[in-house]
């Protein structure tokens, strides 16, 4: 990418050279350059939230910035990026959207996420280290950036107008009001399922901003609670848990079972390990954050269930869903099993069976499927 402040060479995590997609898109490079056509002091404490591969941090890293972020696919990239660049270890601070917020922001730099409950969050998380001095704007491209958006900038901080659109991108100028009188945050939310899904009816679940469906249960985990394997499994892996309800139910109905949680999202964890907790399940859980299954012994598990995302941010993918499948073959023991819930048209089926020989249709209806795959040998 190239920046005011020279060529910055990115990549995404894990990183993968047939991958097309780039670490980093039109509204980056937008934002850098209005920070340096306008001359913008970027003095005090910079925090930058939703980088998502680390291109703002890594092109800013001489003012010592503050990253905070929900992916940790995001995270190692921007490590991978700040050390491909030659900066410094601890020029940029690394935080997740779980760290306590910095005490005072004086530069804030927006990278517009997906989630419009994510970015209500943090807003309102960072809010108070907000000053009437500081510098707040956000970046996004112009699909991404709606009259809901500009809304919670003004709700929050203050005064909000945006730019002319520029490649397809705009920037969002926020003017902070210390005396404006701010909502209370309704993150983390909580609601009871309904019944007919098995040992969850009636159960709570706790979800924290940004994580799929968090008002309500979407109807694709509402299929697979309907038709998930009976209790003896032994070692289970949530993967991709999101709040976690799948391990929450697999535990509920088989108190014996060894239960991972494992997602790349740090609200999504956060959420799995509360809902785990709502419920006082019985037996063991692990609650992890990172890149699917790696770091998971091979062969050491029974079952793993996995509903897999086709998006990644505004790209439409199999590349997460083709690395989870792998991961879960390897980590799976001989005779060990793959549960996949997906779309219908995705055909996960075809997949399934090149990489474990076979693939039978556990439940179907006209929208979603319910495969398994059984590890030969």
């Amino acid at each position: 990418m190239t920046t005011p402040w020279g060529e910055v060479g990115l990549t995404r995590f894990p990183e993968d050279p047939r991958d097309r997609l780039r670490a980093w898109d039109a509204s980056d490079a937008y934002l850098l350059r209005h920070l340096a056509e306008e001359e913008v002091p970027l003095t005090g404490t910079v925090v930058v939230v939703g980088d998502r591969w680390g291109a703002l941090v890594t092109a800013l890293a001489g003012h010592r910035p503050t990253q905070i972020t929900d992916s940790f696919l995001g995270q190692e990239a921007t490590r991978a990026n700040l050390a491909r660049a030659g900066v410094e270890p601890g020029a940029v601070r690394l935080l997740t959207t779980q760290d306590p917020s910095p005490e005072r922001v004086d530069v804030l730099l927006v990278r517009v996420p997906k989630s419009l409950a994510l970015l209500e969050d943090q807003l309102l998380r960072l809010a108070p280290a907000v000053h009437a001095g500081t510098v707040v704007i956000g970046t996004g491209m112009v699909k991404e950036i709606h009259t809901s958006t500009l809304r919670l900038f003004e709700r929050i901080l203050g005064p909000t107008r945006t730019s002319l659109a520029r490649q397809k991108a705009r920037l969002i100028f926020c003017t902070p009001d210390p005396a404006l009188e701010r909502p209370a945050n309704p993150w983390p939310y909580s609601y009871a399922l309904p019944d007919g899904l098995g040992a969850v009816s009636g159960r709570p679940v706790v979800n924290h901003a940004g994580v799929f469906c968090a008002d309500r249960l979407d109807i694709g985990t509402r299929f697979f609670l309907r038709h998930l394997p009976g209790p003896g499994a032994g070692r289970v892996v949530d993967l991709g848990c999101g709040n976690g309800v799948v391990g929450t139910a697999v535990a509920l109905a088989d108190p014996a079972a060894e239960v991972l949680f494992v997602d790349e999202s740090f609200q999504a964890v956060a959420s799995a390990e509360a809902t785990y907790k709502a419920n006082g399940v019985p037996g063991h859980a692990e609650f992890r954050v990172g890149d699917g299954l790696a770091g998971v012994a091979s062969g050491s598990v029974d079952l793993v269930l996995n509903n897999p995302p086709f998006h990644s941010h505004q790209a439409t993918t199999d590349a997460t869903a083709w690395r989870m499948f792998t991961g879960a073959k390897r980590a799976l023991r001989p005779g060990g099993e793959l549960w996949v819930i997906g779309n219908r048209h995705l055909g996960y089926h075809l997949k399934l069976k090149r990489l474990f020989g076979n693939s039978e249709t556990v439940a179907s209806d006209p929208k979603f499927v319910v495969l398994r795959a059984v590890k030969r040998g």
